[in-house]
């Protein structure tokens, strides 16, 4: 039967396959999962080998050192996980928040809420500073909360809200926190890679993502930074897990440059890839100014469309762009439409499902794609105002 195998070619199955996961092309203009660059695709075609190899611990090093540059976190320990970004959000609970401690936890959208979900149901107590759709954390808001909280272990901070297009200001968050001598965990799944982080310098203690978002990768691989500080306390935290104790994590790296059990390679490698296009391009800023430029070309080009976007002006995400449904059409309409025309959008979340759609910038997305999909965005919009 091996031999059968080797000798064998199952293109058509291959086929069948690709028929079904992709029946048409589109063009993606998602969430998340976004588009792989094709560097990235090529790179994940290459052949597996062992995971204890030196030839993984190679590579597992040196994309840690490019990540750690590319986050600011000389002074602090940078980790990958076999999860998404989701894993990491609970690891920062059972890791670092006390058994019966509570969390302020800071709600801009269905993120945030996620978060809170996350602690309760880990047996922690959430405080919650929730602000209206659209709007962002202020630090003043955060400082009022922390006062009428004093005993709050952590503060949790959703960097990018994906369900409303809103980037929080993490800098002047983490400060506010600090001052109060709170530990700082941000959901950065889909800020990561498009928005700036200075870890250290801004007193972060956990910043988690996903490689499916603004680094252009698929699913399936984690990225985590930890502050010594957070790290010292998981040391006196019981009942840590065992698949997301992070001491257990950094125990593999230091002395084997490893995971404990296995990652996902193919997205390591793809990852050290876009890491590596980052330096050839200019580095972070000039990796950072490209998302700007193509967020400034989405939102002007819905504007001039007659539309409005949700998030409050001066606090728009890099990465993603919730588009208010005109007046008497569905939101889902928008995105069905755009769909039958080869692009595949994002659905309004939650409560907004049927108020808005969202237009994601993330992952390979030439400039052509974009003037496309908006020419064909006013054309829809016409035909589902009439």
């Amino acid at each position: 039967m091996g031999d059968v195998i080797l000798k064998t070619s199952f293109n058509e199955v291959v086929n069948e396959v690709k028929d079904m996961v992709w029946p048409k092309p589109l063009k993606l203009f998602t969430a998340g999962p976004v588009a792989c660059f094709p560097e990235v695709l090529q790179a994940m075609s290459f052949q597996m080998f062992s995971h204890r190899s030196k030839e993984y611990q190679t590579l597992h090093k040196d994309t840690i050192l490019r990540l750690t540059s590319f986050l600011e976190a000389q002074e602090s320990i940078v980790l990958l996980f076999p999860a998404s970004g989701t894993g990491i959000m609970e690891a920062s609970v059972r890791n670092f928040v006390s058994p019966n401690g509570s969390v302020l936890v800071t709600v801009i959208g269905a993120f945030g809420k996620r978060y809170r979900e996350v602690v309760e149901s880990n047996g922690r107590k959430a405080v919650v500073l929730e602000k209206g759709l659209g709007e962002p954390v202020l630090p003043e808001e955060l400082d009022d909360a922390l006062r009428k909280n004093p005993s709050v272990e952590a503060v949790t901070i959703t960097y990018n809200e994906t369900s409303t297009g809103v980037l929080n200001p993490l800098k002047e968050l983490a400060s506010v926190a600090k001052e109060h001598g709170k530990l700082v965990f941000v959901d950065a799944v889909s800020a990561m890679g498009a928005a700036d982080i200075k870890f250290d310098e801004w007193g972060v203690d956990v910043v988690f993502s996903s490689s499916q978002k603004a680094f252009g990768l698929p699913p399936g691989l984690a990225i985590g930074a930890f502050s010594k500080a957070a790290l010292k306390k998981a040391e006196n935290i019981p009942n840590r897990g065992w698949y997301f104790d992070i001491l257990k994590y950094v125990k593999y790296q230091e002395k084997q440059w490893s995971t404990p059990s296995t990652p996902p390679i193919p997205q390591i490698i793809a990852l050290n890839v876009v890491l590596r296009i980052i330096d050839e391009i200019g580095g972070k800023y000039a990796w950072l100014s490209l998302y700007q430029e193509r967020a400034a070309k989405v939102r002007e080009g819905v504007k001039k469309l007659g539309l409005s976007i949700l998030a409050r002006k001066g606090f728009e995400s890099p990465t993603i762009t919730c588009v208010r449904a005109p007046e008497g059409v569905d939101g889902l309409e928008v995105y069905e439409a755009m769909r039958k025309r080869g692009y595949e959008l994002a659905k309004g979340y939650g409560e907004l499902k049927n108020k808005s759609f969202r237009i994601g910038h993330m992952g390979y997305m030439p400039n052509e794609y974009i003037d496309e999909m908006l020419e064909e965005l006013g054309k829809v919009i016409e035909e589902l105002r009439r």
